[in-house]
């Protein structure tokens, strides 16, 4: 790991793969899970249990962010709440070097980053009941219809959501794309595991202290409506 000695801090750049490509495989890396694209050897191994010290080392409340983007929004919740494990699930590189970046300029020791692509990570890393509750802000609507079915909130990765939440645990989906809005609501209606927390039509628009991402900031001075889906998983 490089250390900006003159500057006393990390830059995202410092963060470089672990691994070529073709000597790819799941590797846990300066306090990053590189969960490689187009692997198939997955071994859930690769991510010891949270209160291994490679990991949180000590037990905790775990919450997963997916769609971390820079992680502004999951730093600043992890620097709030010191004994709260925080994994933020981001695929992009470029992102998740911004996100370490900020995690280790702000010495968190109670917050992982994943890199790599969600339903992956879900399903074949994570224990059954492992997490305490979910955040989803602001996935990629693909917005073209011949697109939809590359959106993230569909049945497979639902069904894995309900198998990794604990009993009363909530999975919080936030984004500004109405018919997007509508599809997440729909997708988790259909699994009978989970209940909507608020009345129909199943969202509020306004959470002051939510917190704050990239994502919200952008839209919102865009005159976008920001919808927030809550829903509970029952036993």
């Amino acid at each position: 790991m490089r250390y900006r000695e003159n500057f006393g801090m990390f830059f995202a750049k410092d963060l470089r793969y672990p691994h070529t490509w073709e000597e790819r495989k799941p590797t846990l890396h300066q306090r990053v899970l590189f969960v490689p694209p187009f692997y198939t050897e997955h071994v859930a191994e690769a991510l010891p249990p949270w209160e291994d010290p490679e990991v949180f080392g000590k037990r905790g409340k775990v919450f997963i962010e997916y769609c971390s983007g820079n992680g502004a929004w999951i730093v600043q919740k992890a620097s709030l709440s010191p004994d709260t494990h925080w994994v933020a699930v981001e695929k992009k590189f470029d992102r998740v070097q911004k996100t370490w970046a900020r995690m280790q300029n702000n010495n968190l020791g109670n917050m992982l980053v994943v890199c790599g692509e969600a339903l992956t990570f879900t399903t074949h890393y994570l224990p059954e009941k492992s997490v305490d509750g979910i955040f989803i802000n602001f996935p990629d609507p693909w917005p073209k219809a011949k697109h939809a079915k590359h959106r993230l909130l569909q049945s497979p990765f639902v069904n894995e959501l309900a198998r990794i939440l604990k009993d009363g645990g909530e999975v919080t989906l936030v984004t500004d794309d109405p018919p997007y809005a509508r599809q997440m609501i729909d997708e988790m209606q259909k699994d009978n595991r989970f209940f909507p927390k608020f009345p129909d039509p199943y969202f509020v628009i306004e959470w002051p202290d939510y917190g704050t991402s990239y994502f919200e900031n952008l839209w919102r001075t865009k005159g976008r409506v920001i919808h927030y889906i809550v829903f509970r998983r029952i036993a």
